[in-house]
């Protein structure tokens, strides 16, 4: 088991180190480079540019940047934000909470709910309620996220006005029920799309459990339908959907940017797309790597726990 886990930490510090140079090769290779938010400072003629190119070291070959930047980060320094000056962890650990409280909140929603839905259709299947969840879950699919979240904004805060229509928490106001007031809407529209994809994927689990000897001996010795559910089928259904916990990590990241865009909830995607708008490349590397880091945690975290539910895994 140690020897597996070992292996799936290097595997992920692998790919991190990937992703960083494939993230900072593009960055320094698009249109304008780091340097583009210089040159739309009025007056700034190319001798400056060259200049302030030669203080910052982009003069220097992109391999080299790349390996004097990874040193830099390994011991805690990455970067400087080119809009505010302020260090690059600190703009992103300014807006990490509300992140993690939002997709935390999601993700809570979207497994409870969508797991609930997957068993109880799985356990009537055929029925009004399995074909009616289907078809939920096919428009749930089909509709981007955004246009959720301005129905929402529509009905429940301007012609209902029973929620806010934007922001973590009203000015003044730093209660407990304000920010809940606040996390309703962005966290359930967040949440809408991966309760359809867990509701299938339970569908199809709880299935293939339903229909495993284990399950049929259950019954034959004459336990009720209660424990059967709880104990054999619920518990065994689950142990797939762990992995499925991690792969859906990059999914609720990028419904995230777009959930706290239409909300304007101060989060790391609204970060992202405003540093870009500035063409602030050290914040954007650093909402990357943070990024990454989260996914491949959350993944490394799941893998672990099924090979810990299953120790034959570890094995292959």
């Amino acid at each position: 088991m140690l020897r597996y886990i070992l292996s799936r930490v290097g595997q992920s510090l692998l790919l991190l180190l990937i992703v960083s140079f494939i993230g900072f090769a593009v960055l320094n290779l698009a249109p304008g480079g780091p340097l583009s938010q210089f040159a739309l400072s009025p007056g700034m003629t190319q001798e400056q540019i060259d200049k302030i190119a030669a203080q910052m070291g982009l003069d220097r070959p992109l391999i080299v940047q790349y390996f004097d930047w990874l040193r830099h980060m390994l011991v805690g320094d990455w970067g400087t934000s080119y809009r505010d000056g302020q260090p690059v962890l600190h703009v992103i650990e300014s807006h990490l909470f509300a992140t993690l409280l939002l997709m935390g909140t999601a993700t809570s929603i979207s497994i409870t709910l969508g797991s609930t839905i997957g068993i109880f259709s799985a356990l009537r299947r055929r029925s009004v309620f399995d074909y009616a969840m289907t078809v939920a879950s096919m428009v749930a699919l089909s509709i981007p996220t955004f246009w959720f979240g301005l129905i929402a904004i529509y009905i429940f805060a301007l012609n209902l006005g029973w929620l806010p229509a934007g922001n973590m928490y009203t000015v003044g106001d730093g209660s407990v029920l304000n920010y809940l007031k606040h996390l309703i809407m962005p966290a359930c529209v967040l949440a809408l799309v991966d309760v359809a994809v867990w509701s299938r994927y339970m569908r199809t689990s709880t299935l293939n459990v339903i229909n495993q000897d284990f399950v049929r001996t259950a019954r034959a010795k004459g336990l009720t339908q209660r424990r059967v559910l709880f104990k054999h089928i619920v518990g065994n259904s689950l142990v797939p959907m762990i992995t499925l916990a991690g792969l859906q990590l990059p999914m609720v990241l990028g419904g995230a940017l777009v959930t706290e865009t239409v909300f304007t909830w101060p989060g790391m995607g609204r970060l992202f797309l405003d540093s870009l708008g500035y063409s602030d490349y050290p914040v954007v590397m650093g909402l990357l790597m943070a990024s990454a880091m989260l996914v491949l945690i959350g993944n490394l975290a799941a893998d672990i726990a099924v090979a810990l539910i299953d120790p034959r895994i570890a094995l292959e």
